[in-house]
């Protein structure tokens, strides 16, 4: 469907003729007599551009253009002028017009103009759209206490230029925390770089991240930028930053330092303005005992840290999470939108999700692609999933006698596909079936398996252990 012009003239004899130029091309036409015709028909028709002439009697075409801008800022609006000067013209592009079209008017001259504008305005309006997807694939989603306390330190520290270190298991969303620090600062508008330390080999991390010139080393034929010189004015994301060898953290920490660069195979230094935000899921405390991370590094990348939790500490936000993944398969895929019954959220909710946000994403996309009917149940989530409401199922009832909880089988183990998954399956239905021989009495089950009671605790907390679902 071709777009839909408004002309706002005076003259009957220019808006006939405007009329016959469009209508031969295709386009829609509505006319307008006067300036507050013209706004009445602009809220009624919505039009896809706006030709307005300057003069006309009562309402002047630039009191009626910026009215126009207050109404909706988005609609491309070209001037018309009899007796144009390059004033009149600065003064409308100040207002808000978009392009300035002199008398008489030539077919060509108002046809190429048109074309013109409306591409560029489906240019603006595909990259809305695209900045929105890409906010939403990168939306954090949550309401708990421990996400919203991340969030609190993001929005603190985002305005600032301070380096900022994550800290967080593999999963647990740091690249999306990173991205909001990002949007929320005052580089917005400049580049995001991301460098995953980790997946880079080492005898390339260097090239990488600092450029090269041709011919610095063999297989460099080309000259290549390193990814802090990418990132000038921007942020960079160095994410699994304990991964790099101690000369690449000696040369990150001078860039930290100094903020400037040296490509390989350069004498010459480059001077860079970049905000860093690194990422570990490693304990750099530990490998400065150990020798393995540099200490004054540590300490230049530590200046804000903010630890990312990991999801069995905010258990509450799974059905969010669960939800959101849904309708993002849903769209990537044009799949139907599919709904958890309540038994499958619970024992989504339940499951220890051992690689965090990642994992759940995984999982949902697999049952939104899979799962035969609307309704995702039970049988159609993952094993490893389904095992934890069989060992509830398993469980004895709530309030059963201390002897009946004791002769009763222990839970039936969920499918592990790993030895240390199956351990921790292990040790959770252990645990479960020594609280119920004790009537979940905690100082003296930790008595019993000779534990610490703070150890006891830690393990409820790790393994999603309560007597309200396990008892």
């Amino acid at each position: 469907m071709k777009p839909r012009i408004l002309v706002i003239d005076d003259e009957a004899a220019i808006r006939d003729s405007l009329r016959m130029i469009l209508e031969y091309e295709g386009y829609g036409f509505v006319g307008a007599a006067s300036g507050h015709e013209g706004l009445a028909l602009a809220e009624r028709e919505r039009p896809d551009l706006v030709l307005l002439d300057i003069k006309m009697p009562g309402m002047d075409g630039m009191e009626v253009l910026r009215t126009l801008r207050a109404l909706d800022d988005s609609l491309p609006v070209v001037m018309i002028s009899g007796h144009g000067t390059t004033s009149t013209a600065v003064e409308a592009i100040k207002s808000g017009a978009v392009d300035f079209l002199d008398k008489p008017l030539g077919s060509e001259r108002v046809i190429v103009t048109l074309q013109n504008v409306l591409k560029q305005q489906e240019l603006r309006r595909e990259n809305r759209e695209l900045k929105l997807a890409m906010e939403s694939k990168y939306e954090i989603v949550g309401q708990s206490p421990a996400l919203r306390s991340v969030l609190e330190a993001v929005k603190r520290a985002a305005p600032t230029g301070a380096t900022v270190l994550l800290l967080g298991e593999s999963g647990v969303g740091k690249e999306l925390v990173a991205r909001t620090i990002h949007r929320n600062s005052a580089r917005a508008g400049q580049r995001f770089v991301q460098v995953n330390c980790a997946a880079i080999p080492e005898e390339l991390i260097e090239s990488e991240l600092f450029g090269h010139e041709k011919g610095s080393f063999t297989g460099a034929t080309e000259k290549q930028l390193g990814k802090f010189e990418q990132a000038d004015r921007g942020t960079i994301f160095l994410d699994e930053v304990a991964d790099m060898s101690a000369r690449t953290q000696a040369k990150v920490l001078r860039v930290l330092q100094e903020q400037e660069v040296e490509r390989i195979g350069s004498a010459r230094t480059i001077k860079v303005d970049v905000r860093v935000i690194a990422a570990t899921n490693r304990n750099l405390e530990e490998m400065i005992q150990r020798g393995e991370f540099r200490e004054d590094l540590y300490f230049r990348l530590n200046v804000i840290p903010i630890a990312v939790p990991p999801l069995r500490e905010r258990r509450e936000d799974i059905p969010l999470l669960v939800q959101h993944f849904a309708r993002r398969t849903s769209e990537e895929h044009n799949l139907r939108l599919k709904r958890f019954d309540p038994r499958a959220m619970e024992a989504l909710q339940r499951h220890r999700w051992r690689g965090n946000i990642r994992e759940v994403r995984n999982a949902v996309e697999r049952v939104m692609i899979m799962a035969p009917g609307e309704v995702v149940r039970v049988e159609d989530l993952p094993q490893e999933v389904r095992g934890d409401l069989t060992a509830r199922a398993a469980a004895p009832e709530q309030g059963a006698p201390a002897a009946a909880a004791a002769s009763a089988s222990p839970p039936v183990l969920p499918a592990a596909g790993t030895l240390r998954e199956f351990k921790d399956a292990a040790e959770r239905a252990f645990l479960v079936q020594k609280l119920r021989e004790n009537n979940w009495n905690i100082s003296k089950t930790a008595e019993v398996i000779d534990t610490p009671r703070s150890n006891l605790y830690k393990k409820l907390e790790q393994y999603g252990i309560s007597q309200e679902v396990d008892g």
